[in-house]
């Protein structure tokens, strides 16, 4: 029986040490929006996305703080956390999901790659799935650049727009992704 325990606790740790090995967290992760509207365009930018990577399976994730979204105009920043966003209600905007072409990359050998990445974004409370390109960007100091943009329709995800300013905001906003990651 002493001899089971110990196979198994030599087992989980062995199994431990390889998925460490192959967990890749965002040293730095960037993620942008862009609302090109009749009257004005809005982009904000959040340097506080955390972000994890798996390279043996593929799965993805991030998380953004949206408070974190820095306006050049601060009055749109308070707009658009207190009035849309409702930032107090929903914190965070998330995405889970896996890079599906995993299998044919080697994270060890400096390239760039064409992925697609598919999962469930959750924004606004409201979780949809998606899917979209991207590019995996493998650097010879073993770091992983990664990035994708593509369009997020607001009223997908209950982002109301008030008729008044219906114009200043556009109905699909363009979402840019760039995160570094390193090996954990």
């Amino acid at each position: 029986m002493k001899l089971i325990v110990v196979f198994a606790l030599a087992a989980g740790a062995f199994m431990g040490k390889l998925f460490a090995q192959n967990l890749y967290l965002a040293s730095e992760c960037k993620v942008s929006f862009f609302s090109s509207a009749p009257l004005e365009d809005i982009e904000a930018v959040s340097t506080r996305a955390t972000s994890a990577l798996n390279g043996s399976d593929g799965s993805i994730a991030f998380k953004i703080p949206i408070k974190s979204f820095e306006f050049p105009n601060k009055l749109m920043q308070e707009h658009f956390n207190e009035n849309y966003m409702e930032s107090d209600k929903y914190p965070e905007a998330q995405f889970a999901g896996k890079i599906v072409e995993i299998d044919r990359i080697d994270l060890k050998k400096p390239a760039d790659y064409t992925v697609t990445v598919k999962g469930d974004m959750t924004i606004h409370g409201v979780k949809k799935p998606v899917e979209t390109k991207g590019v995996l960007s493998i650097k010879p100091d073993g770091t992983i650049h990664a990035n994708s943009k593509f369009p997020v329709a607001v009223a997908d995800y209950n982002v109301k727009i008030p008729t008044m300013v219906v114009k200043n905001i556009a109905e699909v906003v363009e979402v840019k992704v760039n995160a570094v990651y390193a090996k954990k």
